[in-house]
């Protein structure tokens, strides 16, 4: 059995090793980077998340040596930054994309500095460890690690990334906010994170803990050098006479004697009196932020942690399968994919990391099924059978919908079926669902009328019946293919192709495909296996390289099959595919087609130079200035557009030129029209990648999708670009849900605070609620007329039944939708909370003390897990409520405990 609890000595030489490595004079326990801006030099919530979970992950690589290469050593990083992408590429290899990866850290991170933002979480001093709550402080930090483990273990990593943000959140404000250092210490609470163990020498209500003090800096105003103390914030609960406040600009307390404070957020004494212990507290924060990850990691093994923070360069994979009668050659397709995936990447670094199943017909659809284990999935696959049937049409978009509830963000689902959707009414969700969870969606559809059996029709179906693919395709990334049973095996083979790491779409100029028209991409020298997608009714299509190019200036190729002087052309119907011989040529490629309608191109190619993107709101007014996170811009809102590049490893050749991105590009969707071009500037070192843009206000001032597209240099001269998979969109309203700061138990009520805010004109809105499983849900709100800057407060009311299965997701959604002549679209925001049994007495006894490691030893085998969930999407889950959607309280401890 593994130690469950062990001093912060025995963490061992690599790790404070790492450490050391990591912090720096120039890095607060503000939220994010964005805080940089009010306060200079200061180490942030997000920055000691990220070199945390960068510390633990490095330390797995080096006790896990990768299969065929060069062991990794710790020698080779000292003196260096420790980055995602520099740590990817020494172990799976050059070019191994980061990006999911990177991705689960900026859920973490976001979900972290969410807390200090979050109408419910924001004034709670129990969160933060304010007011001298620090035994209730403690209960809700293990109550949030034991839900992250929870929540891992039954494959809801997004909630586990949230919750495991929050516990993150109070345990580095521990050192913040409490006088721990202040006390002479160098190393975490021995006993911060076992609830069992008692916090020793704390300060009682009548003990005096600070003396007055005038100045903006107060280094010696606290009274007792022995005593465990934290500061107070605001006016509640209010201060006593002679206790510490919490200090800095926004404290109203601070103003009330004992004046001053003994904050350690930043390096500023306009924020933090105790300004000048920033860094020692960062120090230890740090030290015990790396001790919870190394806990998570030996509580969910080396298998289950990473697949928590996406340690792979491998995407999952997700079918959607119809499996009506009619069906039997696109079932018999899926197959061959995943048996060939199986084939070709197992043991390999390339391996899909998770597996999900959701099979339809009508007018059911499910149950979901789920695994990390390719042997289990193949045999639940293979089980799956042609059978029966009904009318066209079926429940496809309600299985889609329950597919992308179970499918880890940035990932492709593949949906195959030759009927068009029986539930329609759902297509505005899904496309919410598919963006916010950033999948990409793919429809593969065989629609031929030359079956001899095939599907009964009870009535004339619409000629735009498949329109909701077409839709849910564009607001998520993907794309439909129509084609035929006969080409059905071959087509499918692009589940393959979009499993290959590091994938990215070529934008294309003009964006809109016009039959004749010539249309323009570009290849940089950092792009490879490049492939040109070509579907529709289609006479004919050339595409041309670059002039003055190898090996001929301007070689063109057509739609004939075999290998040409640019590439392979393949033919399946109406589908074909080129791909280019590697290396391609750089520049400007052009490609005409010649079609009846509109063809379809598509441009895609592997690299490991991309970008991840998300969107905030500068706070500057309260008590931690920093970037609201946001999943979508909001109407009438001033937003920031933050970029992660990833890719950009730090040990490539100097003399191959370090790419870079300069501006943005911004286009209406679906027309393509030019909206403006945005400057982008760096925040941060410049080997993070990180850069950000204001949204111009005229963007935000409608509520259509636009896409991004970034312009750079790839280092040696030529252009680069780079687009996102999916399209933004901005919402009419800021639509936010809370929970309570714990997890729910059978039998328990609990609150909800719903809040709606429009900053761009009149609203006249419905609230609609519901809640999955199909729980009882009240709510206090269910109409708002809003004027500009104007909001509504509202509660709802969940019912848990006894009969609640323990360790189970409850989702609840609100959904305003806008009423009168010309409504905008709805606004989604949705709140997973996690059903968690109470633990019983045993399992919270004082863990053994051991002088084992924190990082237990390296397992041979990575065991995988399987779930099958009954349940059916139902309840209409389509959007986050603006990282809202913590709730509930979390907690992981020692081995009994955990």
């Amino acid at each position: 059995m593994l130690p469950v609890e062990v001093p912060l000595f025995h963490l061992g030489p690599p790790i404070l090793l790492l450490l050391q490595l990591l912090l720096s004079p120039t890095s607060a326990f503000f939220p994010n980077i964005w805080s940089l801006l009010a306060a200079p030099g200061s180490l942030t919530h997000q920055d000691l998340t990220e070199e945390a979970a960068l510390n633990v992950t490095l330390q797995l690589f080096l006790e896990h040596p990768p299969p065929g290469r060069p062991h990794l050593r710790l020698e080779d990083y000292k003196g260096r930054t420790l980055l995602a992408d520099d740590i990817f590429a020494a172990y799976f290899g050059p070019g191994s994309p980061s990006r999911r990866f990177r991705g689960a850290l900026g859920e973490v991170a976001r979900a972290n500095a969410a807390q200090d933002f979050l109408p419910a979480s924001k004034n709670n001093p129990d969160l933060h460890f304010d007011a001298e709550r620090l035994v209730q402080g403690r209960t809700l930090l293990v109550g949030a690690l034991r839900e992250t483990v929870v929540a891992a273990r039954a494959f809801e990593h997004t909630l586990a990334r949230q919750r495991l943000g929050a516990a993150l959140h109070a345990l580095q404000d521990f050192y913040s906010h409490s006088n721990w250092v202040e006390l002479g210490k160098q190393q975490p609470h021995p006993h911060l994170l076992w609830p069992r163990l008692e916090l020793w020498s704390l300060a009682q209500v009548g003990d005096p803990t600070c003396s007055d003090c005038e100045e903006l800096s107060c280094p010696g105003n606290l009274l007792d050098s022995s005593l465990l103390t934290s500061g107070y914030f605001g006016m509640d609960p209010p201060k006593p006479p002679e206790k510490c406040s919490h200090g800095g600009y926004f404290d109203q307390s601070s103003s009330q004697p004992p004046r001053g404070g003994i904050n350690k957020d930043s390096t500023s004494p306009r924020f933090s009196p105790h300004h000048t212990l920033h860094l020692p507290a960062a120090e230890v924060a740090l030290l015990a932020s790396i001790e919870a990850f190394s806990l998570l990691r030996s509580r969910l093994g080396d298998g289950g942690f990473s697949r928590l923070l996406d340690i792979t360069p491998a995407s999952s994979l997700s079918f959607v399968l119809d499996t009506t009668g009619s069906m039997g050659e696109e079932i018999n397709a899926a197959k061959i994919q995943v048996r060939r995936i199986m084939e070709q990447r197992q043991g390999g670094p390339m391996e899909p990391s998770f597996y999900v199943l959701v099979p339809f017909h009508d007018p059911g659809f499910g149950p979901v099924f789920t695994t990390s284990d390719p042997v289990s999935f193949w045999q639940k696959l293979n089980e799956i059978q042609a059978l029966g049937g009904g009318d066209e049409p079926e429940m496809c978009l309600s299985a889609l919908e329950l597919a992308l509830l179970h499918t880890p963000p940035l990932s492709d689902v593949f949906v195959f079926t030759d009927a068009s959707p029986k539930d329609a009414f759902l297509t505005n969700r899904v496309e919410s669902l598919s963006r916010e969870r950033r999948c990409r969606v793919t429809f593969l559809v065989t629609e031929d009328p030359s079956r001899a059996q095939g599907r009964v029709r009870r009535e004339a179906l619409s000629p735009s019946r498949f329109e909701p693919y077409e839709a849910v395709a564009l607001a998520s990334g993907g794309e439909v293919i129509f084609t035929k049973d006969q080409h059905i095996q071959d087509v499918a083979a692009i589940v393959g192709e979009s499993m290959a790491g590091g994938l990215v779409t070529l934008p294309l100029e003009p964006p809109v495909s016009i039959p004749g028209e010539t249309r323009v991409f570009a290849v940089d020298r950092l792009l490879r296996n490049v492939t040109v997608r070509v579907h529709g009714d289609i006479s004919g299509f050339w595409i041309k390289s670059p002039a003055g190019s190898r090996p001929h200036p301007g070689v063109s190729q057509g739609p004939e099959e075999g290998i040409g002087p640019l590439g392979h052309t393949r033919r399946f119907g109406h589908f074909w595919t080129v791909a280019m011989t590697d290396p391609p040529q750089t520049g400007s490629w052009e490609i005409q087609v010649a079609a009846e309608g509109r063809p379809r191109v598509r441009v895609q190619a592997q690299t490991s130079l991309d970008f991840l993107f998300h969107f905030g709101i500068p706070v500057e007014d309260g008590p931690h200035p920093g970037l609201y996170p946001l999943t979508q811009p909001v109407a009438g809102l001033q937003t920031q557009l933050l970029v992660e590049v990833t890719g950009l490893v730090s040990r490539q050749s100097p003399e191959a030129g370090r790419p870079h991105f300069s501006h943005v590009v911004l286009r209406r969707v679906p027309q393509g029209t030019h909206l403006c071009r945005v400057p982008l500037e760096p925040v941060g070192p410049p080997e993070r990648g990180l850069l950000a843009a204001s949204l111009p206000p005229t963007l935000l001032s409608g509520s259509a999708p636009f896409s991004l597209e970034l312009l750079g240099q790839d280092g040696g001269g030529q252009d680069l670009r780079r687009t996102a998979p999916q399209p933004c969109s901005v919402a009419p309203v800021l639509l936010e849900l809370s929970g309570p700061p714990g997890s729910l138990a059978p039998g328990s009520k609990v609150s909800l605070s719903l809040h709606v805010a429009s900053f761009s004109g009149p609203q006249d809105l419905d609230l609609r609620t519901s809640v999955n499983p199909s729980f009882s849900l009240t709510s206090n709100l269910s109409r708002a007329r809003l004027g500009l800057n104007e909001s509504a407060w509202g509660r709802l009311w969940l019912e848990v039944p006894d009969s609640a299965a323990p360790d189970s997701v409850v989702m609840v959604t609100v959904t305003a939708v806008g009423q009168g002549a010309s409504p905008g679209p709805p606004t989604h925001a949705f709140l997973r909370l996690l059903v968690l049994a109470q633990a019983s007495q045993d399992q919270l006894e004082t863990p053994a003390h051991s002088a084992g490691r924190v990082l237990p030893p390296a397992t041979p085998t990575l065991l995988s897990s399987t779930l099958v969930t009954q349940g059916r999407a139902g309840g209409g889950v389509v959007g986050r409520a603006w990282w809202g959607t913590l709730g509930g309280a979390l907690f992981l401890l020692g081995c009994s405990s955990w």
